[in-house]
């Protein structure tokens, strides 16, 4: 079963197409890293799969009405700077409309879902913290949250691990792998290439709004093809039954 498809979605902003002919489809239960270079199109492509941009093309997201479409997909912006002056449990509460009557408080259920999300990403300590007062690395581990409590079949991520130690980077995977496990889904544009390396089941390497590789992270993400899209020089160590990648230079 696809938790998204994409058919010959294209973006154009003015005279340039930044987004061309792109065609994808998420299964259930994998975790897909999405891979380029600054400006190959990664943000435009997951914006435009949500319907947030005019695009040519089909998404089945995109084909949805709101309502329907925030119960099987949630997104994970860029941006991670919190303004409201809110607790972080407010914030992560706000991943729980979508399931909720107009006005209607969270209960049952619905604070489950929050206090499963507070944990996964280590902030139940934190929870009646005012989140504009948090560092960078935790106001964007609050947003993680958020998106996990509305335990939506899908989450589209741009740069997820983006502002977070190593540590909650490594986190944030494993409770990737976790949602997969359950059979759910996630899209997660990553640019740390060895971390999609180790966590993601498939890789979609893009660049100049195209997709130029796709599969297996052992067969995309070969020194070949990152020296030709990133102009790096990588090194493949196997380590007893695991292989792990590493970025060593510029490719000269």
């Amino acid at each position: 079963m696809s938790a998204l498809s994409l058919s010959n979605l294209a973006v154009r902003l003015g005279d340039r197409r930044v987004l061309d002919g792109v065609s994808l489809d998420i299964a259930a239960g994998e975790i897909v890293g999405l891979l380029g270079p600054n400006g190959a199109g990664k943000t435009t492509l997951l914006r435009a799969a949500l319907g947030l941009l005019p695009a040519g093309g089909l998404s089945s997201l995109a084909l949805m009405p709101p309502k329907t479409r925030a119960k099987v997909a949630a997104f994970l912006p860029q941006a991670r700077e919190i303004v409201w002056p809110m607790t972080v449990e407010r914030i992560v509460a706000l991943g729980r409309v979508p399931h909720l009557s107009p006005g209607a408080e969270a209960e049952g259920a619905d604070r489950a879902a929050i206090d499963r999300a507070l944990e996964a990403m280590d902030l139940t300590a934190m929870r009646d913290r005012v989140a504009t007062k948090l560092s960078g690395g935790e106001q964007a581990r609050v947003l993680l949250a958020r998106v996990l409590a509305q335990e939506t079949p899908l989450v589209l991520a741009d740069e997820p691990v983006s502002g977070l130690d190593p540590a909650h980077q490594i986190a944030t995977m494993e409770v990737f792998a976790g949602l997969a496990r359950q059979g759910r889904s996630v899209l997660a544009s990553l640019h740390d290439l060895a971390l999609a390396y180790r966590w993601c089941d498939r890789v979609v390497l893009i660049d100049g709004g195209r997709i130029v590789a796709e599969g297996a992270p052992e067969t995309v993400l070969t020194p070949a093809n990152l020296g030709a899209v990133f102009g790096i020089e990588v090194q493949i160590v196997e380590t007893g039954d695991a292989k792990s990648l590493h970025v060593l230079r510029r490719a000269s």
